[in-house]
């Protein structure tokens, strides 16, 4: 089982990273503002133009510890990979998975299976703890019809055919988060899911959450050998960890949208932490940065029991976890895919 270590967060701009030793050193200028051991970390994020020597990209590489680079604004500019220590086989064998649509759909289908399952779930949960806030008969009727799509998607044929069935499934799930939100709601309100750019608050921390969990999906398919440029429904891009977001649509309902909900309904995160641009996109601000990583790290450490394996284990390894499962079916040591369905 893999040990949960801690992810470093490195906001500050004008910071530039570099290696003494067996320590990471973050320098703004000629004023050192961190170090840290290499050992105490899983992964580093930073948000600054300014970088990282290649030194210390070539240590985490060797280490195995993820590397992610975004712009100070949250857009993803590039991720450190080092030597492939996976097997071989494993990864041709999942290439041909990928190239037979008659083999690739049987994964996809799980994974947007879990998604659907755990939307529903999350409509549930609001409406179990908090039935008298919300419109429970709307709430239920979508609830039900996400529970209709269950089958259907069993029944797929085709990729596309599948692709369609989850797109009206996202859509009926989305057409009721503004319900779910019950707090702060004159600052965060929901109508429709926009992304190039975010256009409102909720879509802005929305988008932010999925390209951090995206990151950490591909770098759990990476540490166990896997591609996560390949992928089962999402097609071959330049660029796109389509594995990767394939992993990531059944973790969205559980992993990003309800950390998402609380962080508003506790008012955890407010209208103060976003900033509108030039062009109308509404992006997390530096301070808003902070409350996200703050919490996200929290919440990553909280225990839960995994509904396959029946083992306590923190949220933050379910990626790696679900990571391992797809490798291990991949293998053929396990009949069929798993899909986080979370209870």
């Amino acid at each position: 089982m893999r040990k949960l270590l801690n992810t470093l967060y490195v906001m500050t701009e004008s910071c530039y990273l570099t290696l003494d030793g067996e320590n990471i050193v973050i320098q703004d200028g000629e004023k050192m503002l961190g170090r840290f051991p290499l050992h105490t970390l899983e992964n580093i994020v930073c948000f600054t133009y300014k970088g990282a020597s290649p030194a210390l990209m070539g240590a985490c590489a060797e280490r195995k510890i993820g590397m992610s680079f975004f712009s100070p604004r949250g857009a993803f500019l590039a991720r450190i990979v080092g030597k492939d220590y996976g097997n071989v086989l494993l990864r041709k064998e999942q290439y041909r998975i990928s190239d037979d649509e008659n083999r690739s759909i049987g994964y996809a289908k799980n994974m947007i299976a879990g998604k659907v399952f755990n939307s529903r779930w999350s409509i549930e949960r609001t409406l179990r703890d908090h039935a008298y806030r919300v419109d429970a008969g709307k709430l239920k009727q979508i609830s039900d019809t996400l529970y209709g799509t269950l089958p259907k998607i069993d029944g797929t044929l085709s990729v596309d055919e599948l692709r369609g069935i989850e797109g009206k499934a996202a859509e009926q799930y989305f057409s009721v988060l503004n319900d779910m939100i019950l707090n702060q709601k004159e600052d965060f309100f929901f109508t429709t899911r926009n992304r190039r750019p975010p256009l409102d608050n909720v879509n802005a921390v929305l988008s932010f959450a999925y390209t951090v969990l995206a990151g950490e999906c591909a770098n759990a398919l990476s540490s166990v050998g896997l591609d996560p440029y390949v992928g089962f429904m999402h097609g071959d891009r330049p660029g796109r960890t389509s594995l990767a977001l394939d992993l990531m649509e059944e973790l969205r309902p559980v992993l990003a949208d309800r950390f998402i909900l609380t962080l508003i309904n506790t008012k955890a995160i407010r209208a103060i932490h976003f900033d509108k641009q030039k062009d109308n996109a509404v992006l997390l601000n530096e301070d808003g940065r902070k409350v996200f990583f703050n919490a996200w790290q929290t919440h990553k450490k909280e225990m839960i029991t995994h509904p396959y394996l029946k083992v306590k284990m923190e949220w933050g390894l379910v990626p790696y976890v679900q990571a391992l499962l797809l490798a291990r079916t991949i293998r053929g040591d396990v009949d069929e895919y798993p899909p986080f369905l979370w209870k």
